[in-house]
């Protein structure tokens, strides 16, 4: 099975932010490290540590993987895939599964994806300016190969 890089981890790390403790996201789930969602509010009582939250994003987003994986019938660079997973891994399968992004990817309209992942910057009828950097990043990642000296910049 394919997995996400290391760039492309530290890209979801650096837009879902660390949390030791747990806290309430915007959507009002209870969360923790990078963006885990918590279900036994009693496991993490003492908090994790970064390195602990990383093992868990690296099991979380095995479902992103799995998605990008069952949804793109085409072939993707390393930092394509890596764009996918995390836009997935924001919004799930199902915003990628009925998505016209999907379909360009899947017709090898490269050139039109980066238009399409920024058409997802909006939540409660706002343009979110987190929202609208990650996509930007991701829309970086989709159409080049960058070393990860780069991408940090990009992310920036």
């Amino acid at each position: 099975m394919r997995h996400v890089t290391q760039d492309g981890i530290d890209l979801i790390k650096r837009f879902e932010g660390f949390s030791a403790t747990v806290y309430i996201c915007p959507a009002g789930y209870p969360t923790i490290g990078y963006g885990h969602l918590v279900k036994d509010s009693g496991r993490f009582e003492q908090g994790i540590t970064e390195a602990e939250a990383e093992d868990l994003l690296r099991r979380d987003v095995h479902a992103a993987e799995n998605a990008v994986l069952r949804l793109i019938d085409v072939p993707l660079t390393d930092s394509q895939f890596d764009a996918l997973v995390s836009f997935t891994f924001n919004l799930g399968a199902g915003a990628l599964q009925r998505s016209t992004l999907r379909r360009k990817v899947n017709r090898q309209v490269h050139r039109e994806v980066p238009e399409q992942l920024m058409r997802w910057v909006w939540a409660g009828g706002r343009k979110l300016n987190g929202l609208f950097k990650r996509r930007s990043a991701e829309s970086d990642f989709y159409q080049f190969s960058r070393s990860r000296n780069a991408t940090q910049q990009a992310i920036l």
